[in-house]
């Protein structure tokens, strides 16, 4: 079959396209075969080595694929260390959901990723009561582009996005953003207080790093809530001082969503129930971000690590 793998850790250049033998799927596995690939900045942390989860080499990359099981189920699935790179994939049972009608792959792909990572951020990280201020960071983004609308859905007083071009800024506001801000701005904590009428902001999802991150912590309310959940900027924020929290009643958590299988219940399956839902009921819709072919792998990481991409991208392994 035809893959993409990489030997050797790096930027976009170490993503080879190369043939390998189809996996073989164990007991309580499911054979996949892959209709589209969702790209994800974790995949380019991957390559280079750099995400939570160490990479082994050689490695076929990539954590989601939508596609059919030999029984003909059209399914979304999570892939346990990577292998979504590929003309077939093998996920394990458990972490294939079903798609329902009306669910494209686009919207599939989107919701089992960066929706439920945005779901997750706001419900069990942020814990968002309507009325509140929310400020969504690369809100042009694939996760940034599904909780403005989550938060607008949700009841969120203000929702205030950042974007580093005018017409990333635009989407944000069609999606249902109140304000849009430019993400370059010198001091963000001066403009996300102005763009919140000078008041100090509720709730910030953050997955930039850096000053933006530092500056986004000046500018929580008392009881306000900073989630963060990457570092697409490659840049560590200061460290956060304890007594700082303690002054400003203030929280920064953070959110990895792996983890989301350590809780009781069925959590991922709910929130995957609802996005889905939301869907199909014309409240939430992807963002077409690109669609590349496989062997164009290395031209998606581009565009990804670039930021100067939009919504959700893919690969289709059938070109």
């Amino acid at each position: 079959m035809r893959a993409v793998q990489v030997t050797e850790f790096g930027g976009p250049e170490v993503l080879t396209p190369v043939e390998l033998p189809e996996p073989t799927p164990d007991k309580g596995q499911v054979l996949i075969d892959v209709d589209r690939v969702g790209v994800n900045y974790a995949d380019t942390h991957q390559a280079e080595n750099s995400y939570l989860a160490p990479s082994k080499l050689p490695l076929v990359p990539g954590g989601e694929v939508v596609g059919r099981t030999q029984d003909g189920r059209r399914v979304v699935a999570l892939l346990n260390g990577g292998g979504g790179y590929a003309e077939k994939a093998v996920a394990e049972e458990v972490m294939a959901f079903e798609v329902p009608e009306g669910v494209d792959d686009l919207n599939a792909l989107s919701m089992l990723v960066q929706g439920a990572t945005a779901w997750i951020l706001l419900r069990k990280n942020a814990h968002l009561e309507p009325g509140e201020s929310v400020v969504v960071h690369a809100a042009a983004g694939g996760v940034g582009s599904i909780a403005v609308q989550l938060a607008k859905v949700w009841g969120a007083g203000r929702v205030i996005a950042t974007a580093s071009s005018e017409e990333k800024r635009e989407l944000a506001l069609q999606l249902g953003a109140d304000v849009a801000v430019d993400s370059r701005a010198e001091n963000m904590t001066e403009t996300l207080l102005q763009a919140n009428g000078g008041k100090r902001i509720d709730v910030v999802l953050d997955m930039v790093g850096g000053t933006t991150t530092d500056q986004s912590i000046a500018a929580l309310a008392p009881f306000g809530r900073l989630a963060f959940y990457g570092m697409a900027g490659r840049q560590q924020p200061k460290p956060v001082e304890l007594r700082n929290l303690l002054g400003h009643s203030t929280t920064v958590t953070g959110m990895w969503l792996p983890h989301v299988f350590r809780l009781p219940g069925n959590v991922f399956g709910t929130a995957l129930t609802e996005l889905f839902t939301l869907i199909q009921d014309g409240k939430l819709r992807a963002i077409a971000g690109g669609e590349y072919a496989l062997a164009d792998a290395r031209a998606a990481h581009e565009a990804l690590r670039s930021r100067g991409t939009v919504g959700k991208l893919l690969l289709d392994p059938r070109k």
